[in-house]
């Protein structure tokens, strides 16, 4: 089902809120938002839709399994909920729609191990933890292969790094592990061109980051504030995941690696071409081929047990 993009929607996604996102996507995105926040709607791409993330059956049906393999595309930007196609044509998942399709593999009877696809620059960071912590959840299950083809950063890297293990093709990207926010301000080109906002609030906190003011040193102070917590949660959880200390993880200082060198510091476990190590793991299951596969009814009732918890 597609509606029209709801841009004022989109911007609320991605400024003022903590995001684990590279710069150059952040940038991309901003691109595509300025000019409808500055009011050159004719500068934008017209009738692009947005399709809303689809229920658990559905992601059953759609669930990409070859022999035992699932295999679910990380692609794009990462946001909260809702995952859809943006102005700039950069396709979107909902950590919302990732959970249902890991949720329908974790529960088919025919997959043994799941593969995550990623090749995406990050997003949201609310909503990035929990997703993380169930699929490290999910991994006491059924082993999950996070599959690094070609980029896992920012939020990307939080969810690969929750996976069993992380394998990177030879040109792959990680990493960026930190947190960004962007404030905007449009309050000079408005006096510009005559228009004024008056704004009445209760709670000194309400009118932080306005766009139509000069930021505060109150908001300041509690974007920074945002940023710290974001940071702590990013780089704690990693480091558990991954077990090696967070000042090993803070060290990176939201760096990009390349394979080689994100090997020597324990981001990923193994570099292999993406089709290689999907031959590997589907050779694990071949002599399984034409029987049942284990404890199906067990399998089921863990993943129905995990999917309720993880909602309360």
């Amino acid at each position: 089902m597609h509606a029209m993009i709801n841009y004022p929607h989109i911007a609320s996604m991605v400024f003022n809120t903590p995001l684990y996102a590279t710069p150059t996507l952040v940038q991309a995105v901003r691109s595509v938002l300025e000019p409808r926040l500055l009011g050159r709607a004719n500068d934008l791409p017209q009738n692009l839709g947005m399709e809303s993330g689809s229920g658990e059956d559905r992601e059953m049906q759609r669930l990409q399994v070859s022999g035992r393999i699932a295999v679910i595309p990380v692609h794009g930007v990462l946001v909260a909920r809702r995952g859809h196609i943006n102005a700039a044509c950069e396709e979107i998942l909902s950590y919302e729609r990732l959970r249902s399709q890991i949720t329908a593999a974790l529960k088919h009877e025919m997959v043994e191990e799941i593969v995550l696809d990623f090749h995406t620059g990050g997003g949201h960071a609310m909503g990035c933890k929990e997703l993380a912590d169930f699929i490290r959840a999910s991994t006491a299950i059924k082993p999950i292969t996070a599959l690094v083809n070609f980029a896992a950063y920012s939020a990307g890297y939080y969810l690969a790094s929750a996976c069993s293990r992380i394998v990177a093709s030879p040109t792959a990207g990680v990493g960026s592990i930190g947190v960004i926010i962007e404030t905007y301000e449009v309050s000079r080109w408005e006096e510009e061109i005559g228009i004024k906002y008056n704004t009445y609030f209760r709670g000194d906190h309400k009118n932080n980051a306005s766009p139509h003011e000069p930021i505060t040193d109150q908001a300041v102070q509690e974007i920074n504030s945002m940023l710290d917590l974001a940071y702590r949660d990013f780089t704690e959880g990693v480091a558990s995941f991954r077990g090696v200390d967070v000042s090993a993880i803070v060290d990176t200082q939201a760096r990009l690696y390349r394979p080689q060198e994100a090997l020597a510091i324990k981001l990923i476990d193994e570099i292999a071409p993406a089709q290689d190590a999907i031959d590997t793991i589907a050779q694990r299951y071949t002599s399984n081929t034409g029987t049942t596969p284990r404890n199906n009814r067990s399998i089921r009732a863990q993943a129905r047990a995990l999917d309720t918890s993880c909602q309360l």
